[in-house]
């Protein structure tokens, strides 16, 4: 039997579980407050304050990570690489830390799981990591040689809901065009072109519709602007476009929940806000389907939000007409982290190293 310890660090959650080979014994998702997610200027800096939290529910639960034989991550922002399960070595850690592929909470999970396996004897892994890059040649260009789009989005649960999606209706998720949206704490829209994940926008870095606490696409003129204007150092304006944008900039609140309950409760400025996030959902739908010749067998919706009847219900009124909507509420991740794991313990996939 193998013990596997599953971590996975969102902006506003940390999700947690524990399986023994590929049965889930226990789960939970301790939320964070956005006041809490304040106190810490850089997203690294709540390691010491996630870890924390981690160890005490493995405590209070009588789980030993030191006999665990795998502590799996999802996260791993480090140079392009091809899907699949990967220890955490020195060589992945120090490009995780060094942030220059990309930065989101899911990395502090990596860092921790590479901690907590070196007290024991457990493998540190990460599985199908965001920067996963499967784009087709004319994806790359975004008018600019010197700065390529570049994959770096939720790939791994995209990839499963794909999977699943592909299960639910009996056929090889390799023949299907499908266009996922996950819908989080990033908003991330991919195009799933039979099996390859081909084009998406980049969720993390300001790419796409803005979300609960991410600014996505902004106008360049301006941006530019900001940068020069000597109100903001480059951590700040980084700050600005990843942890305080979005639903934190407009209404200093990140809880979709919150907000929406305020929305239908007839706060007119929520529900703007809410409505133009998903209305920017809904165009980075519709970009993708032309690069299939619109023949889209399913649009799939994703992810935290996802559990919200108003804004699936908005995005299906708008988007259904290109492809039959299909919900996924919540996330694979859990489950594909643990399979990840389990099949590369057993040698069932290789273990990747970089």
């Amino acid at each position: 039997m193998y013990r596997i310890v599953v971590i996975n660090l969102g902006s506003t959650s940390s999700k947690l579980a524990y399986y023994e080979d590929k049965t889930c014994m226990i789960k939970t998702k301790i939320d964070h407050t956005a006041s809490e997610i304040k106190k810490y200027p850089k997203i690294l800096d709540q390691y010491q304050y996630r870890l924390e939290a981690i160890v005490k529910f493995l405590k209070d639960h009588d789980i030993d990570y030191k006999q665990a034989d795998a502590i799996v991550s999802c996260g791993g922002h480090t140079h392009p690489v091809v899907g699949g399960t990967y220890k955490i070595n020195e060589l992945l850690l120090n490009e995780v830390k060094s942030g220059k592929f990309g930065r989101h909470p899911g990395d502090i999970g990596v860092l921790i799981a590479y901690s907590m396996a070196g007290e024991g004897r457990a493998i540190p892994m990460v599985v199908d990591p965001p920067t996963t890059d499967e784009f087709e040649p004319l994806a790359r260009y975004s008018g600019l040689p010197d700065m390529p789009r570049r994959s770096s989005f939720q790939v791994l649960n995209h990839r499963a809901v794909g999977r699943q999606y592909a299960k639910d209706v009996g056929r090889p998720y390799e023949e299907l065009n499908l266009i996922v949206a996950h819908l989080g704490g990033g908003i991330t829209v991919a195009l799933h072109k039979r099996g390859k994940l081909v084009d998406a926008n980049n969720g993390l870095e300001g790419d796409g519709p803005f979300s609960t606490n991410r600014t996505g696409s902004l106008p360049v003129g301006a941006l530019v602007d900001a940068c020069y204007s000597g109100k903001y150092t480059y951590s700040e304006m980084k700050r600005r476009i990843n942890g305080q944008g979005g639903m934190m900039a407009y209404l200093g609140e990140n809880n979709v929940q919150v907000i929406e309950k305020k929305a239908l409760a007839g706060n007119a400025v929520y529900k703007e806000c809410l409505d133009a996030m998903l209305y920017q959902t809904c165009k980075e739908i519709g970009s993708l389907a032309p690069l299939v010749g619109g023949k889209v067998d399913a649009i799939l919706l994703t992810g935290g939000m996802a559990h919200s009847k108003y804004i699936t219900s908005y995005i299906e009124e708008h988007v259904s007409f290109l492809a039959k909507v299909a919900i996924y509420p919540g996330e694979y991740e859990m489950q594909a982290l643990a399979s990840g794991a389990y099949d590369a313990l057993t040698g069932a996939v290789d273990l990747k190293i970089l």
